[in-house]
This record gives structure tokens, C-alpha cells and sequence, in this order.
């Protein structure tokens, strides 16, 4: 991507940017403004742009109402205005939205508008753009590797790569940072696909045999599904007690489809009575040590696995903050312990000040330990 903008929901200034992005490449992908209301305004601009007319299209309708009635709605008459497309365009299919995707080729300059629900825009785009691009006339073959990182900074990441890349001509990488890992990007260009593959997989192989424990999977594989399926493959379960999180670590879990063969459920122990009645945790325990310790996170896991009855048991207990911290233990202060077969481990961390930060890098640190455990990684 060579340039990125972004205008308010004012017509004109998006007929100044969509004319102003064409200047500047011969591929524009924009996202939002789709919906079938007064206020999702892309359609108007790219009828200006290109000086064409909206045309209605029946077919689109058609599956619009179908989709609503499987759900036992009736389609709002507005959701019509999701039919009206630029003369001309092609549509690419929204599977989880209303709002189909627009692609709109004038001189040798393509206009691609997608949906702003972000699962909606990343399914057309793997569906229908990414496909429709690999058509288009004098591209260059090129080859894309992502590979997830977690439990380790960007930095880190960094300082152990950089010192040995040597990467081919053509190659480049990129660091993308999140709140729960590191993805790290390769674009690799080529004379032909194959020679861009194998120049993208030389660089990928190298950097995974530098920092390989701390990469858990590629493209988009999520480290939840990767851990479904380790637990598949060697024929175990899984089942979680969580108190700071609030249910973050079972909603993660159960994302993934078919994840009820491996996951058998969970207990959301959050005021301590009830890490005593459902956990069977000695309330002398918690009296000793506190809720957000060592001690009791090893008892929650321990108290999960037997209740639930299953291999393996995570549980989490920390302080999310914005209130609660001490000097012993400030807001951030999160124990993660898993119990299994053989062993009950705990890794006391902090994950920082913001609430919804701090669960969802616990949700994560409690998969990377059971993921690394599954391994036998250090």
C-alpha cells in the first residue's frame, strides 16, 4: 500500500479523494459507507467520479430477503438501496453482511468499495478482490507470508532478526504489532508466482529458525484454533476457570468452529465465594495469599480440571484495573496457571493499565501456555 486517507462522511470530500487516489495508483480499495442509509454516502461519490448511474439490481434483492427471512425477518424496505450499483460495476458477494462489494474499472484504473464491518470487508476481500487482482494486466508476481508471533515485543523480535537478514531482492519485511503479538509480514516480488513463493519462503524460513518458539501459526490462524487443534491431535480436553477476565478466555475458545469436541466448559469464578463453592478453593487460602495470587490461581486450575473432569484446566486471576492495584501488586498484576496430566504451573505477569487490554493479553498468555506445554517448548 503506497498511500492511505481517510475523509468524513462528506460527499465531496470523498469525490476529492477517490479522484486524488486514481491519480496516484492503478488500484484503490475503499471501505465504509455501504449501508443503506442516508448517511453511508461511497455509492454517491463513485457515480460522480466515474459519471455513471445507479442501476438497481434485482437478483441482489432477491438474496437480500432470502438471507432475512432464514433468520425469520422480514427485509426492511430500505435494505433496497443496497441493490442500486454504478452502471457498469461488478458485484462481489457479502456472505456475512447485506452490503456487496463494488468494483468499478475505467483506463486502466480499478475502484474497489467494500463494506466497513470489518469480517464483512476481510471475507470479500479474500473471496472475490484478492482473486480479481491476481487478473489484472501487468502486475507484478508477488507472494505474501504472515507469520503470528506472541509473548515476546516487537523490539525483541527485532534485535534477535536483524543481525543475520539477508533477505533476496524484491524482498521485504514488515513488523505489525498488536496488543497480543506480533505478526511479521513478508513481500516477496518475483520474475514469475514461484519465484516470488520461494523467495518469500527463504526469508520466512530463516526468521522462524531464529525465533520459532514464539511463532504459533501463519496468515490467518488464530492461536486459539491452533491450540484446538493441537489438543484434537492428541486426543485431550480443555476447560477454564476465569475471574479477572470475565468470560474473555471461553468466548476466545469457542470462536472457533467445532471447538466443542476439545472444550468442555468453564467457570467464570469472579467474587471469591464462588471460587470456594464451585472450585472447592479453602477460603483459609485466599485469606492467606489473596484472590490475585500465585497460590490461588494454581488452586483454580487445579479445582477446574477436577470439576470439569478434563486434561488440561486454565485459570486466570489478576487485577484489570483501573482500580484495586497495591503497591504489592498495581493494577496489570495477573497470575495464569495451567494445570495438567503431569504438572500445575503458574507465570505471574503484568500486562499493563487498560482494562480491556489486560484481559485480552490474558486470554492470549493462557493459550501460549497451554500451546507451549502441548509442545513440550520451553
Amino acid at each position: 500500500m503506497k498511500y492511505r486517507s481517510t475523509v468524513g462522511d462528506d460527499v465531496e470530500e470523498m469525490i476529492e479523494g477517490m479522484r486524488l487516489a486514481l491519480k496516484r495508483a492503478d488500484v484503490v480499495i475503499t471501505t465504509g459507507g455501504l449501508g443503506p442509509t442516508d448517511d453511508d454516502l461511497t455509492k454517491r461519490a463513485l457515480v460522480k467520479v466515474f459519471r455513471r448511474n445507479l442501476i438497481f439490481h434485482e437478483e441482489i434483492v432477491t438474496e437480500l430477503k432470502a438471507r432475512f427471512q432464514r433468520r425469520g425477518m422480514e427485509m426492511p424496505a430500505i435494505n433496497q438501496n443496497q441493490a442500486l450499483l454504478p452502471q457498469g460495476a461488478t458485484a462481489f458477494p457479502n456472505t456475512t453482511g447485506s452490503a456487496v462489494g463494488i468494483c468499478l474499472t475505467e483506463s486502466n484504473r480499478t475502484m474497489i468499495s467494500l463494506p466497513g464491518v470489518p469480517d464483512e470487508m476481510r471475507q470479500i476481500l479474500k473471496d472475490s478482490v484478492l482473486p480479481h487482482l491476481k487478473t489484472l494486466r501487468g502486475r507484478q508476481p508477488i507472494s505474501i507470508i504472515k507469520i503470528r508471533t506472541t509473548g515476546i515485543f516487537e523490539s525483541q523480535l527485532a534485535e534477535m532478526i536483524m543481525p543475520g537478514l539477508r533477505p533476496d531482492p524484491g524482498v521485504k519485511l514488515a513488523y505489525l504489532p498488536s496488543q497480543v503479538g506480533v505478526d511479521l509480514r513478508i513481500v516477496a516480488r518475483g520474475a514469475d508466482d514461484h519465484d516470488a513463493e520461494q523467495k518469500g519462503k527463504r526469508l520466512a524460513q530463516h526468521i522462524e529458525s531464529i525465533c520459532g518458539k514464539y511463532v504459533y501459526g501463519h496468515d490467518e490462524e488464530t492461536l486459539e484454533a491452533v491450540v484446538g487443534r493441537l489438543l484434537m491431535e492428541k486426543f485431550t480436553n480443555l476447560s477454564v476457570a476465569e475471574s479477572c477476565t470475565g468470560g474473555a478466555l471461553g468466548a476466545q475458545i469457542t470462536s472457533v468452529p467445532g471447538s466443542s469436541t476439545w472444550f468442555m466448559g468453564g467457570v467464570i469464578a469472579y467474587d471469591n465465594s464462588i471460587k470456594v463453592s464451585a472450585l472447592d478453593i479453602p477460603r483459609e487460602l485466599i485469606e492467606s495469599y489473596g484472590a490475585v495470587s500465585e497460590q490461588c490461581a494454581s488452586a483454580m486450575a487445579e479445582g477446574c480440571r477436577k470439576r470439569f473432569a478434563t486434561n488440561y484446566a486454565l485459570a486466570i486471576t489478576g487485577i484489570a484495573g483501573p482500580d484495586g492495584g497495591s503497591d504489592d501488586k498495581p493494577v496489570g498484576t495477573t497470575f495464569v496457571s495451567l494445570a495438567g496430566p503431569e504438572k500445575t504451573m503458574v507465570r505471574k505477569s503484568n500486562f499493563g493499565l487498560s482494562r480491556p487490554i489486560v484481559r485480552a493479553r490474558a486470554s492470549q498468555a493462557a493459550l501460549e501456555m497451554l500451546r507451549r506445554d502441548l509442545l513440550s517448548i520451553a
